[in-house]
Formats: C-alpha cells, structure tokens, sequence
C-alpha cells in the first residue's frame, strides 16, 4: 500500500467462509480460506456452499501488487513452506459485515496489518502459478543491500555528570 505504482499486479479471488459461533457472544465466524487465481465472472459475496453448519462465499478481487523495494520479503516469504498470502477482511456497517481490503505477499505489510483491531487477517497458501510469478518478479528486480551496523555516538560523560540545584543567579 504505497504511493508509488507498483511495478507488477496479480488479480486474485477469494473465498470467505461463515460457521456458527459457538459462543453466546459471536452468532458468526467469518475467515478467508481459499485465493483463486484470476477473477471469476462471479458478483462479490456470491454464496458458493452451505451445509448448515458453514457457507462459503466468493468475497470478490483484489490485487497481489509487487514493488521492487519489497523483493528481499517476497524472498523470504517464498523460502516458506509453504509461501503465504495475506488476505485482510475490514468490518463494514451493511451485510455482509466484511469487505476484502487487500491481498497482499508481503509478509512484514500481512503482519502488521494484524495490529489494526477489528479487522480480520488470514495467512493462506499462495497459489503455484503465484509462487512462480512472484519468483520471475524477484529474480528480475533483487538487489542485495549490504547491512551496515550504525555506530552509536560515544556518551559525553560531562553532559552525563550531576549538577548541583539550580539557583536564581544560575538561571539568569
């Protein structure tokens, strides 16, 4: 979620699942629990299953976006086993109580998104074809950044030294 474009984007679908809460507190548990590659011609929140117990929904699209500043992440991510996509769910005052806010293989922007509250966020497998996508991106576009360990400045032990109480002649 930058200000800069990215330099390469994947559409990917998602499906959510509903199962009945088994508190008093929770009526329902909604999660992310499948990426489609590509987008289907299906309206988002689209109900694919029910049993009773649990449904299914198509969630609707989001873009996988790719930066060149982000590569030594997706690295990492794809030396996972197995690689992981984040998929971020934001409540919503309408029914359904969610919306598909972002789909993101950054594990350090998946992560931090965790932080937020309210919202809902799922780690899931990435697809193959995504692995193999995001691997070409990262072949292309990695540069290695060597790790430069900043030196502290030393501690001045005067500006460290205790002072005696202040008088009004000092302050003047």
């Amino acid at each position: 979620m930058s200000s800069i474009p990215p330099l390469a984007r994947y559409e990917v679908g998602v499906v959510v699942e509903r199962s009945k809460g088994a508190s008093q507190w929770v009526d329902f548990h909604w999660r992310p629990v499948t990426i489609l590659v590509g987008v289907p011609d299906t309206p988002p929140w689209t109900k694919l299953t029910d049993d009773g117990e649990r449904e299914t929904f198509y969630a609707g699209a989001a873009a996988v976006e790719l930066y060149r500043t982000e590569t030594a992440h997706y690295r990492d991510n794809l030396q996972m086993d197995p690689p992981q996509l984040w998929v971020v769910l934001r409540p919503v005052e309408r029914d359904p109580p969610y919306e598909l806010a972002i789909v993101t293989a950054d594990p350090a922007e998946g992560e931090g998104m965790t932080e937020a509250g309210e919202q809902i966020v799922e780690s899931l497998p990435m697809p193959e074809q995504l692995q193999e996508a995001i691997a070409a991106f990262v072949a292309e576009h990695h540069v290695e950044r060597a790790f430069v360990k900043r030196k502290r400045d030393r501690a001045n032990p005067d500006a460290l030294a205790r002072r005696g109480p202040s008088t009004r002649e000092d302050r003047k």
